[in-house]
């Protein structure tokens, strides 16, 4: 009996979405799907969801449900990871300091002075999963999700043997937009996307074999279109390739939409697809979640019918290929930059179209990006590096220096109140940053 280990199970939406995805296999509707969650109540309530799930189907699969993670990676083929260091008290600190000193941030969750607090947070707990893994199940495939996905998947990949990627759903789930937009049936898109997380680029979007470029030209020149991401189609249209994050987040990855108010007005407040960011979520939901988060899964628990068709998500592709019925699948995943794109750092992180078969996983390369755009993505990828290298060393300068050189916090302020707002961070986030000198 195969093995899948759910790190962070009490992520409802996520788990899930994934098992009723894997389960949705053949090869893998026997598995034992071990669920561990240090929440007791949250791990006690997706196991519910997930019996309903194996019942709804009937399959053969097994539920281990645990608070020890060692019991949940024991002998596992595979591992997801959920989890979240610090809640959105501390996450709500990570964009609220910087505002004070004028760096208006949108999500923080991925790079920036939020994003590198987020991961400073969080490295030390996934290197305690990944020595886990080394120890109880070495051969696992060990699939991401937790942000910031590069710069996690970078220190891993690095300080550990486990054979990691880190999945993202933007590569598909822009893929999938830009084939409505041009009323395209996705199944005939091809496409070639790479960069790193959350700035990679369709280097080609096919439909039929036809370069269809131009159609996503005619089409943002509809109103109704433009308005749904008006940071990504305004770069589009002067950088000619389509990236694959949201308006949110590329609004807070380059120093072109949030350095001013009226810029931030302009672009960043009114499209129909906006996500108003951290600020509005506090405000509006996040009282309400922590009062009422119990209600969604509940609700979802006492449904007399639930909808267990497989959806898009990478991670039941690839264990289905790896160590299922071996159907070779193409996704993009987060690795070391091998020779992978030659215009990015040797060894950083990216995002390139990765092969998973029963013999793993077999990373791509693709050569060059165009220039204009290895320049962009050189000054996220470089601060990147070097907030892993000041993780890694416990070097609080080397962290100063990757937030001097973020393009919105560069554009915004001057070295003295970087410096300031740096120290500021560290004091909020000591209690997770005891390993810095």
């Amino acid at each position: 009996m195969k093995k899948i280990a759910f790190i962070g199970a009490g992520s409802f939406g996520f788990t899930r979405t994934l098992v009723k995805d894997i389960l949705s296999f053949e090869a893998l509707n026997d598995i034992e799907i071990a669920l561990m969650d240090i929440d007791k109540q949250r791990l006690e309530l997706i196991t519910k969801a997930v019996n309903k799930i194996i019942k709804k189907g009937n399959y053969k699969a097994t539920v281990l449900a645990t608070m020890d993670r060692v019991k949940a990676l024991k002998n596992a083929n595979g591992v997801v990871c959920t989890v979240l260091e610090g809640d959105v008290d501390i996450w709500r600190k990570d964009i609220e300091i910087p505002k004070k000193y004028g760096v208006d941030i949108n999500i923080g969750d991925t790079r920036g002075p939020s994003g590198i607090f987020r991961f400073l947070r969080t490295y030390p707990l996934m290197m305690s999963i990944c020595r886990d893994i080394e120890k109880y199940c070495p051969n696992a495939i060990f699939l991401n999700y937790t942000n910031p996905m590069a710069m996690l998947c970078r220190a891993m990949q690095e300080q550990s043997k486990v054979n990691v990627t880190g999945l993202c759903h933007s590569v598909q789930g822009t893929a999938k937009m830009l084939a409505e937009w041009i009323e395209a049936p996705i199944e005939e898109i091809d496409y070639v996307c790479a960069g790193i997380n959350h700035q990679a680029f369709y280097l080609e979007y096919k439909w039929n074999g036809k370069d269809a470029y131009p159609l996503i030209t005619e089409a943002i020149k509809k109103e109704e279109i433009y308005n749904k991401e008006q940071v990504r189609n305004e770069m589009y249209k002067y950088l000619d390739y389509y990236v694959t994050e949201s308006s949110g987040h590329n609004s807070e990855y380059n120093a072109w939409f949030r350095k001013r108010e009226d810029l931030i007005e302009k672009y960043c407040t009114h499209g129909t697809n906006w996500n108003p960011g951290v600020y509005a979520f506090i405000r509006d939901e996040y009282l309400k979640a922590k009062e009422n988060w119990k209600d969604d899964i509940i609700k979802y628990i006492e449904e007399e019918d639930i909808d267990i068709s497989r959806g898009e998500e990478y991670a039941a592709y690839i264990f289905n290929s790896v160590f299922g019925d071996n159907t070779m699948f193409k996704f993009n995943g987060n690795v070391r930059n091998f020779g992978l794109i030659e215009n990015l750092p040797y060894g950083c992180c990216v995002e390139v179209p990765v092969v998973a078969s029963k013999g793993g996983l077999e990373n791509i390369a693709i050569g060059k990006l165009p220039e204009h755009l290895a320049v962009l993505v050189n000054t996220s990828a470089r601060c990147e590096e070097l907030a892993v290298r000041g993780a890694i060393e416990g070097d609080k300068k080397k962290i100063f220096h990757a937030i001097c050189f973020d393009p919105l916090t560069s554009a915004v302020l001057s070295l003295e109140e970087i410096g300031y707002m740096v120290d500021e961070m560290f004091e909020e986030n000591k209690k997770y940053l005891t390993y810095f000198k």
